[in-house]
């Protein structure tokens, strides 16, 4: 039992360090366009973008999860059909979305309102998100045959791939905005090859028709579930977008993605997170441990949302050989990244509460509480850009990770009730309302507040560790320091 422990966290920790670097790889993309592209180009690429993204998740319709299931426990078929079946079905329906996306680029572009000259990154779109579903299914089987290793090597690669040709194109070859898009169609498509061993190992040019219709059965309840998180993540774009402008959109965006330091932290709880819950569910008092982990969960978290949201725009406005961490013309959206960081700290709160869904089996709430958070965001955004602007969509998402951690909270409480530490977590938001009003009431206008910034942050953190932490707490964390001096 120990041995499958050590594998399972062995392969935990490979995704996790491949995910941070991957996302971290992504993030150099922030400072190299900004500095680049008007935010009306780089607008034009986000909405394009938030609309491959949601149909990433209608190529697949749920055949991943279905893949997943029966591939693992193989009582449906064997290996080689459990393969097939999934991988021809998902082949053949992204050539014909594909070729009708390629046909009605045009008129595509007027549904979005990207100008007509920029048909073409439609049709590479489309050959994108080609390639990627097909590359899913063959993902997947590298996860099931625990090849970690290559499956993490592979998608960093992808993303190294992207990176390398849009340095390549854009100051050797003068190639203009298309670049993202080639260098991403590249990638995608060297991806597909590579995997190709794996395909052909484990493939057979025939369907499973017997097993297509379970698939199918099991798969497609997951497309509307994964619409609606997709929706969360992307539909303030073209909202935005038919709201406000296209520069808006590019500055709102580069903006949004500094939010990556606490997506950052949030990724990496959870990679720890969902294997030590699933491990420790029948311990003894492993509520109390629950209860604990949601506190210390909000108290780290709390001190990277302030440290970051006091501390970034000084950050941004340090040059670089005459480079910023976003360019210049984009720095008009700097006050929506402490917004941002606090819907990542509400998301964090949805992983923490995740852990009873899964204990008991809940997981029929998962797309209605989806659900809910996506109607949240679509009619927020409708009801807070008209007046606030960039500053509204980014209260949107904000709403909506927040009700979504509700909706697990409520339902955890329903059927694993746990009792929470309320009254150290409420001085904690308590602290980080009172910051965000200082902020937003006199920071966000002051020029040279540096040192200002750094007493407040130095009170927070006195804050934290009087008033939240019992002398326990504070005895461990004592001894902890002492031991690594």
């Amino acid at each position: 039992m120990f041995e499958k422990i050590k594998e399972l966290s062995k392969d935990t920790l490979i995704y996790g360090i491949s995910t941070i670097v991957g996302r971290l790889l992504n993030f150099l993309f922030v400072p190299f366009f900004t500095n680049v592209f008007a935010p009306n180009e780089y607008g034009y690429i986000f909405i394009i973008y938030s609309y491959i993204a949601i149909f990433n998740i209608v190529y697949i319709y749920g055949l991943d999860s279905a893949f997943l299931k029966y591939a693992a426990f193989k009582d449906a078929a064997d290996d080689k059909d459990n393969f097939s079946t999934p991988y021809i079905s998902v082949f053949i329906t992204s050539v014909i979305l594909s070729l009708m996306i390629i046909l009605f680029s045009r008129d595509i572009c007027s549904f979005i309102e990207v100008p007509h000259n920029y048909s073409n990154l439609i049709v590479m779109a489309s050959l994108i998100l080609f390639f990627d579903s097909n590359a899913n299914i063959p993902f997947l089987k590298l996860r099931l045959q625990r090849k970690a290793k290559l499956f993490s090597f592979l998608k960093v690669l992808n993303i190294f791939i992207n990176l390398l040709a849009n340095f390549v194109l854009i100051f050797y070859l003068d190639y203009g905005i298309e670049s993202i898009l080639i260098s991403n169609l590249i990638a995608a498509a060297l991806t597909l090859v590579f995997l190709i061993p794996t395909i052909v190992k484990n493939f057979r040019m025939k369907i499973n028709y017997i097993l297509l219709k379970k698939l199918l059965k099991f798969g497609l309840p997951y497309l509307p579930a994964g619409l609606a998180l997709m929706f969360v993540q992307v539909i303030d774009v073209p909202i935005l977008e038919r709201l406000t402008d296209v520069d808006t959109v590019g500055i709102y965006k580069a903006n949004y993605k500094l939010g990556i330091f606490m997506m950052l932290f949030v990724g990496m709880f959870q990679y720890a997170w969902q294997p030590f819950f699933l491990n420790n569910s029948r311990e003894e008092n492993i509520k109390e441990v629950f209860s604990k982990v949601l506190t210390y969960f909000c108290f780290v978290s709390s001190i990277l949302l302030i440290l970051v949201s006091l501390f970034i725009e000084d950050v941004i406005r340090i040059s670089f050989w005459g480079y910023h961490l976003i360019g210049e013309k984009y720095w008009a959206g700097i006050p929506i990244i402490p917004i941002i960081l606090l819907g990542y700290l509400f998301n964090g709160m949805y992983v923490v509460f995740s852990a009873g869904i899964y204990i008991k089996e809940k997981s029929i709430y998962a797309p209605i509480v989806a659900g809910i958070g996506a109607a949240v965001n679509i009619i927020a955004n409708f009801i807070l850009i008209p007046n606030l602007n960039i500053i509204g969509a980014a209260l949107a998402t904000l709403m909506s990770y927040f009700i979504m951690a509700l909706g697990y909270y409520i339902v955890t409480q329903k059927y694993y009730k746990i009792e929470y530490e309320y009254s150290k977590i409420g001085k904690i938001f308590l602290s980080i309302g009172i910051i965000a009003m200082i902020y937003y009431g006199y920071l966000v206008e002051l020029e040279n507040a540096f040192a200002l910034k750094v007493i407040i942050f130095i009170l927070f953190l006195v804050y934290l560790f009087v008033v939240v932490l019992d002398k326990k707490e504070l005895d461990f964390i004592k001894k902890r320091i002492l031991s690594l001096i």
